[in-house]
């Protein structure tokens, strides 16, 4: 079931971006550390943590309801109900699911990331992003890389900053997906909170954990040579599709959907 160590301790005096996120959508499965962290945040990072999750939920179900029924989604994070394959499968019970992250918490809980209806499938992956062939070589063991694959990369490429090369990381996983594929990207910015800016980049630097927010023309290299589906690359509450628009809020993440060709 997964790739690296069986047994990765947990280090609870680290804070660690996935049990932040946690702590920031109300969730239980943090620490003291990761705690600190945000509650140094301002206000407003509960509210974008919500929206992000938000479009995560309609981007995936607008990507299964048009016949999309495997997803590969790296730094997955804690699970938090409904996950991307409880939204997939239930629109198209035999969608394939595979998971990745690195934080052993999120490795303690993947019995549920793993619980798939009985006509589709679910794998979980313990390895990190900045290893991408890792990840590939353990996916093909589920997906199959002949038909199109929505790769998620949900509140993630923000934790790497521009010398972990986040870009060449993308086109790695990008590339290696057949026609038809799609790419399901958010990241954080602070475009529209400018003045939270300094707060939020000190709050995680104490917890000594990078944060590299960019603007909207450094979120959109990360979509080259891909065919952006409208509405484009927008802040989280502008994208949607069939649903009822979401309130029009000032939001931390620049969101997109975009199609291999």
């Amino acid at each position: 079931m997964t790739a690296g160590p069986l047994n990765p301790q947990i280090d609870t005096s680290k804070p660690h971006p996935a049990r932040v996120y946690d702590w920031l959508l109300g969730g239980k499965d943090n620490y003291p550390v990761d705690q600190t962290v945000g509650e140094k945040l301002p206000p407003e990072a509960r509210a974008n943590a919500a929206r992000n999750r938000a479009f995560m939920h309609r981007a995936s179900a607008w990507l299964a309801h048009r016949g999309v029924d495997q997803f590969l989604d790296v730094g997955t994070g804690i699970p938090t109900s409904p996950n991307l394959h409880q939204i997939v499968q239930a629109i198209t019970p035999t969608a394939r699911i595979v998971y990745a992250d690195n934080d052993p918490i999120v490795l303690r809980h993947a019995e549920a990331l793993l619980v798939s209806s009985p006509e589709g499938a679910t794998d979980y992956i313990h390895a990190d992003v900045r290893k991408p062939e890792l990840i590939l070589e353990r996916a093909r063991e589920l997906l199959d890389f002949d038909r199109p694959i929505a790769l998620s990369l949900i509140a993630l490429m923000h934790f790497l900053p521009d010398d972990q090369d986040p870009y060449g990381i993308t086109r790695t996983l990008v590339d290696a997906l057949p026609s038809g594929s799609y790419l399901v990207l958010s990241h954080g910015t602070a475009d529209q909170h400018p003045e939270l800016r300094a707060e939020t980049e000190a709050a995680y630097e104490k917890g000594a954990i990078a944060l590299r927010m960019r603007t909207r023309s450094e979120v959109e290299p990360f979509f080259d040579g891909l065919d952006l589906i409208a509405p484009g690359l927008v802040p989280a509450a502008e994208w949607y599709q069939e649903e009822p628009a979401p309130e029009n809020e000032r939001s931390g993440f620049y969101v997109g959907v975009a199609r291999s060709k």
